[in-house]
């Protein structure tokens, strides 16, 4: 396991908005849980980049969040449009630049579009390339959808595979309740940008998409490995081929 990081000094993607979700989200986040960075140093310091973490509980994104926060750059998410229309946390949402997705595909939904936006803004943009909560038993990375190549590809920005380890222990996959005490322990590590270049130039078919999230979910995968030290199964979960649908709550695999 990569050793932890020292404190990393502020940057200026912290505005008003993001101190007050901070006040907000930190204090009780820091009592559920102690956050270990591992080479934090790799996301980057300036500049529009994509990061793809792996994802098998509700609140990986309010911990990639913290860790983001943490070495100074600022998150912006795809999250579930219907967020955006309740009260205050719609406001917060937008005020914050997070992004709108619709699932469903409801005309005017442009979440790569809006994703793309923000990368030519110079910002970071968190996807999830699993697309839901792994459906893998033991929540190893389960099988990969194309938005997050997709956007780095056409914007010709670095993708940053990340990883992290002990949020079930907070809140367990599918589960309604926080765990309390005693306090967790969570890592997250960062890997270095995902070799694309093999795949530049080349028109962005299923298949060469395909091949390339193959590759972010590999370099994933190997990161979750070195935090877990076990090693990952040979063969990714697929809910398809397992009788699974891609979206809703499952007691067991």
């Amino acid at each position: 396991m990569a050793s932890p990081s020292a404190a990393i000094p502020a940057r200026s993607e912290k505005t008003p908005i993001f101190r007050f979700l901070a006040a907000v989200v930190l204090p009780p986040m820091h009592l559920l849980a102690r956050y270990v960075l591992h080479n934090p140093q790799k996301v980057p310091a300036s500049g529009a980049f994509v990061l793809a973490p792996n994802h098998f509980t509700e609140i990986d994104p309010v911990v990639m969040g913290i860790a983001l926060w943490k070495v100074g750059r600022m998150p912006r998410f795809l999250a579930k449009a219907s967020l955006f229309t309740i009260p205050v946390v719609g406001w917060l949402l937008r005020r914050s630049g997070q992004i709108p997705v619709d699932r469903a595909g409801t005309r005017g939904s442009d979440p790569l579009g809006a994703a793309r936006k923000i990368a030519n803004e110079g910002l970071g943009v968190v996807i999830y390339p699993e697309g839901s909560l792994t459906r893998d038993p033991d929540l190893w990375p389960m099988r990969g959808k194309t938005g997050a190549v997709r956007i780095a590809l056409q914007q010709g920005i670095p993708i940053i595979p990340a990883a992290h380890w002990g949020t079930q222990k907070v809140m367990p996959r599918y589960a309604r309740r926080i765990s309390l005490f005693p306090r967790k322990t969570i890592h997250i590590t960062f890997g270095d940008p995902v070799d694309l270049s093999a795949f530049q130039g080349r028109g962005l078919d299923s298949k060469t998409l395909a091949e390339a999230t193959d590759v972010v979910m590999q370099a994933i995968t190997v990161l979750v490995e070195e935090l877990r030290n076990e090693s990952a199964p040979l063969e990714r979960w697929d809910p398809t081929k397992n009788k699974q649908s891609e979206t809703g709550r499952f007691d067991r695999p």
